[in-house]
């Protein structure tokens, strides 16, 4: 019966959860196009738990969306979930932000292919079966004519993500449904979490890490030097 707090924040969408056995209690997030994880995240925390009438120390464990996606929110999320479970001394848990963003898909048969924006024409994707099983590792793929034909011939292939967009662009494949709109959210972490909770699946709190999955690479400024 674990209560854990979960913390997504690796697109625009500022997205905190509550959970316990895997089933969410309360959600706060917000769901536009600014980054404002900087600004909202401690809030959203501190609102969930006061919507639950709850306290920090009722924590068993924090959940932490780790990537692929914004180094920035990345870098915000992981901080903030390692200085609670420091702080409280609980347990970190990392969860596949692809994975949770799979779950938004009510598949019966088929593969979910949840994705990334990259950037350009590339996006972060991964492949789940219907079951939620991988099926392919997260990569980094330019896209083009072929992307993901071999799912497509064998059956239907649900795309969602904030890098749909680019792909319906491309893959015209009568196989192929885009679920457009949807970011990852705190809202599928709370299954993920509880069943790496029962199974001590820890992170080391001091040396975790974010799976960046490409190097941070700082755009260097136009504005001149003066």
């Amino acid at each position: 019966m674990a209560l854990i707090l979960n913390i997504e924040t690796t697109t625009t969408n500022c997205s905190v959860s509550l959970s316990k056995e895997g089933e969410t209690l309360v959600l706060k997030e917000d769901y536009n196009s600014n980054y404002s994880h900087a600004e909202t995240l401690h809030v959203f925390i501190a609102d969930v738990l006061k919507e639950a009438a709850l306290k920090k120390e009722d924590l068993d464990a924090v959940g932490v969306s780790k990537g692929p996606g914004s180094y920035t929110g990345l870098r915000i999320g992981v901080s903030a979930a390692k200085g609670l479970c420091f702080a409280l001394d609980i347990p970190l848990i990392s969860v596949s932000t692809l994975e949770a963003l799979s779950h938004q898909v009510d598949a019966k048969r088929g593969v979910v292919i949840p994705m990334l924006d990259a950037r350009r024409m590339e996006v972060y994707s991964a492949v789940f079966n219907s079951s939620f099983e991988i099926q392919r590792e997260i990569q980094a793929e330019v896209l083009d004519d072929d992307s993901y034909s071999e799912w497509l011939h064998q059956g239907q292939v649900y795309f969602v993500g904030n890098g749909v967009e680019k792909t319906k662009e491309i893959v015209t494949h009568e196989n192929a449904i885009f679920k457009e709109g949807v970011l990852p959210s705190a809202s599928t972490m709370g299954r993920i979490s509880e069943k790496k909770f029962k199974t001590n699946n820890f992170e080391d709190v001091a040396y975790f890490e974010p799976y960046y999955l490409k190097d941070f690479v700082a755009l260097k400024s136009k504005k001149p030097n003066f």
